[in-house]
This record gives C-alpha cells, sequence and structure tokens, in this order.
C-alpha cells in the first residue's frame, strides 16, 4: 500500500501545509521581534508624553 496515490498526495499537501507554517512563524517572530526592537528604542530615547 506504500504506491497509493491518494496516501502521496495527502503527504504532499501536509508538506506543504508544514512549509507554509513554517515560513508564517518566521515571519510572525521577525515581526514581534521589529515591534520589540522599536519599543525599546522609544523608551531609551524617552518618548514625549
Amino acid at each position: 500500500m506504500t504506491n497509493d496515490p491518494i496516501r502521496k498526495e495527502d503527504d504532499l499537501i501536509r508538506a506543504r501545509q508544514r512549509s507554509r507554517a513554517m515560513v508564517m512563524a518566521v515571519i510572525l517572530g521577525a515581526f514581534v521581534i521589529l515591534v520589540f526592537g522599536i519599543s525599546i528604542a522609544k523608551i531609551k530615547a524617552g518618548m514625549p508624553h
């Protein structure tokens, strides 16, 4: 049953989903780091009230 075309297609779909999830995780992580960095820079600069 290892040559089942439906299973191969499902595995391909799962691989694509995993790939997209990893890309989204990296983008989200970069955004969080960017916001954190901007916040730290503003705090150090002494934001006007």
